[in-house]
């Protein structure tokens, strides 16, 4: 396989740069930047389209680092190791993936259990987090819906460790869309919020559901909250006033799955 040498802060690697920062430039060119040992592992385990294998040049890699690269399709570009860390956020990196951004498409999603939406996030930490949570507990997708932080920034990409390859998550710009696509599937929408009028542990959550989960300080839209079937609150205790948004959709999510072992 040929491989391509980048030694200087050229035009294909200032491509790549800007896809750290730049959420426009990722959905322009319809790729990401993939950081750290178990993301890369997980998206090449999983079939993701990985573009390029960017590793470091004049070092001895791994034998995981030399497997992927072995395995991988992709192309290989060799770099300066100060130009890899760069991409890698970290000196000592072995390898960074430029993987294919798939369609938003909530086709992509079987609601064959629960769908949890982020609204509005304003946190791609949260983002990643929510989408590994609904990793751990057997959620069928995540749809990210509004003016929201990016899925595809490398934050919510770490924050994920891996999970964003292997459940379908899918941007939509409005609630709309979302709603007729869960009423058309016989879907219930169910919100959460502080003022809900049933306990989680008290409410169905055990067949298709859909679980909207608000913005990390507005909570849920007006257009979310007409939307829903039933608002459910998660009780707390002690000082706290709420939970953190990502907190409360592993709640749910872990409410959910308990629900589903019982039956």
């Amino acid at each position: 396989m040929t491989i391509t040498r980048v030694g200087t802060r050229n035009a294909r690697f200032q491509q790549w740069h800007a896809l750290l920062t730049n959420r426009t430039k990722r959905n322009r060119s319809g790729e990401f930047i993939v950081q750290g040992v178990r993301p890369i592992t997980v998206a090449a385990e999983r079939g993701w389209p990985i573009r390029c294998l960017l590793y470091a040049g004049g070092r001895r890699l791994s034998s995981w680092a030399e497997g992927v690269l072995r395995d991988t399709g992709a192309e290989r570009v060799e770099m300066e190791p100060a130009l890899l860390a760069e991409l890698a956020g970290k000196d000592d990196a072995e390898l960074v993936a430029i993987a294919a951004l798939p369609p938003d498409d909530l086709g992509r999603i079987t609601p064959g259990g629960p769908v949890v939406v982020f609204d509005r996030p304003s946190d791609p930490g949260n983002i990643g987090t929510v989408v590994r949570s609904a990793d751990a507990f057997g959620a069928f997708g995540v749809i990210v819906t509004g003016h929201a932080a990016d899925v595809y920034d490398p934050k919510a990409v770490r924050a994920s460790t891996g999970s964003l390859f292997a459940v379908p998550v899918v941007r939509v710009p409005s609630p709309g869309a979302v709603a007729d696509w869960a009423h058309a599937a016989d879907v219930r929408i169910i919100g959460t919020d502080e003022t809900g009028t049933h306990d989680v542990a008290r409410h169905d959550l055990g067949g298709p559901v859909l679980i909207v989960i608000g913005n990390e300080t507005r909570g849920m839209s007006a257009a979310w909250l007409a939307a829903c079937d039933e608002v459910v609150r998660i009780p707390i205790g002690g000082a706290a006033s709420s939970l953190n948004a990502a907190s409360a959709a592993t709640v749910v999510l872990y409410e959910a799955a308990r629900q589903r072992k019982e039956k």
